[in-house]
């Protein structure tokens, strides 16, 4: 489901559960690898990459539809996840290798810096034609991340963009060919390493505290 390894001072997690929606395995899974990478001493940064053509499609709809009856709690664990990462003490980047929809299009937001993949792969918030709004956590979350005039557009209209679009609206920072992807992730976090992590959590901490409050408070407002 998940594969944590190391490469230098850059940690590596990739998910490979096809279409990497958060199931409450796949949380666990990578709960539990951030638990690894959080004890790290030292330089350190943290990659996330997908396999195939996903990256990640968000909230797993198939199991929602069967416990409707958990679907605030589970709301509440996917937003601790991005507030975990907002936090993260080391610099963190999303290698996009293939599609990040909805709330894995969020997941990757909550990195410092993204990676996206030029041949094959669109970001994309879709929720306006699932016919859902935004939480006040993913909402505060997109705010505080996204360009204004982008997130106005990617949210209401659930533009698709591809890589050159998403380096244009500021959505990611570097576009590299499949091939080219995690390297130039591995460059990018490899050159951050060397800093403080706890100072850079704390400056995130700090930087996007309104972001943190909502996705701490209450899920569905």
């Amino acid at each position: 489901m998940i594969d944590l390894r190391r490469d230098g001072d850059v940690y590596v997690l990739r998910f490979d559960d096809g279409e990497n929606r958060f199931s409450p395995d796949f949380l666990s899974a990578v709960e539990g690898a951030l638990d690894t990478v959080e004890k790290n001493e030292g330089p350190g940064a943290l990659i996330t990459t997908g396999t195939g053509k996903f990256y990640s499609n968000g909230l797993d709809l198939d199991w929602l539809g069967a416990h409707r009856d958990e679907f605030e709690p589970y709301l509440g664990r996917i937003h601790a996840l991005y507030a975990r990462l907002l936090e993260l003490p080391m610099p963190t980047v999303a290698a996009l290798n293939g599609h990040a929809f909805a709330g894995g299009g969020m997941l990757a937001l909550a990195h410092d810096f993204a990676v996206m993949r030029t041949d094959r792969g669109y970001f994309c918030l879709p929720e306006v034609d699932l016919g859902m709004t935004f939480t006040p956590g993913m909402n505060a979350l997109i705010d505080a991340r996204l360009p204004k005039r982008t997130a106005h557009e990617a949210m209401v209209t659930g533009r698709r963009y591809n890589a050159d679009q998403a380096m244009a609206a500021g959505i990611v920072q570097r576009t590299a060919d499949e091939a080219g992807v995690l390297p130039a992730a591995l460059e990018l976090a490899g050159s951050l390493a060397g800093k403080d992590g706890r100072v850079v959590g704390g400056i995130r901490a700090d930087l996007f505290r309104p972001a943190l409050e909502a996705l701490r408070g209450p899920a569905l407002g």
